[in-house]
């Protein structure tokens, strides 16, 4: 990444460290190249992750493809921890992200390689049949959520993509369980991992 697209990523709201980025950037980037295809994100937020993986995705001449209903994740409302007054729309009082993840991405000059899907989850991954090289879950992070992803949206991974999970923690002191629990499904399932940076884990399938 040059560093004006890192400082754009930085700079965008979010909850991803640089060593987490890059390492995203280049697992997009690896698989894209060998595999070939689109990639896929779950869970949009404000776009810190979608310049790290829109980057990655004009480098390999392919398209992010981005889901989220930009109302925020459970762990995002008000009186949770992540909860962040200035996303929350003062005429609804309801949280809305897709303001600021469409001027992260156009800061970012990456309108051409970053397609956002506005829409849950689910009803999008009923109708999803496309293959992709690479696949980010990092949605809501409740159990029944998260497994909820990783069932809808992992199908779609091509033999030989990648898989990426965010905000896996072994141990329940250092944070939540419920990506932790979708990684040790997707091993489960014959995915072999890869890599791990930081709470970012990343396997192929």
């Amino acid at each position: 990444m040059d560093d004006q697209l890192l400082a754009i990523a930085r700079a965008a709201k979010g909850f991803m460290p640089d060593d987490e980025g890059l390492a995203l950037h280049e697992a997009a980037l690896a698989a894209s190249l060998v595999v070939g295809g689109p990639m896929l994100e779950i869970g949009t937020y404000c776009g810190k992750s979608g310049v790290y993986l829109g980057a990655a995705a004009r480098a390999a001449s392919t398209v992010l493809f981005t889901v989220d209903h930009h109302r925020g994740s459970e762990e995002n409302q008000s009186g949770w921890e992540h909860h962040d007054l200035e996303v929350v729309d003062p005429r609804t009082n309801r949280m809305d992200t897709l303001p600021f993840f469409r001027s992260t991405i156009e800061a970012a000059d990456l309108e051409d390689a970053v397609v956002a899907i506005v829409g849950y989850s689910l009803p999008v991954a009923r109708a999803w049949a496309t293959p992709v090289s690479f696949l980010f879950i990092d949605g809501g992070h409740a159990l029944d959520v998260a497994m909820a992803d990783y069932e809808h949206w992992a199908k779609n991974v091509k033999a030989g993509g990648t898989l990426a999970i965010h905000d896996v923690f072994e141990h329940e002191a250092d944070g939540g369980q419920a990506p932790f629990k979708v990684w040790q499904r997707a091993v489960a399932d014959g995915y072999e991992p890869i890599a791990a940076v930081g709470s970012l884990r990343t396997l192929r399938r």
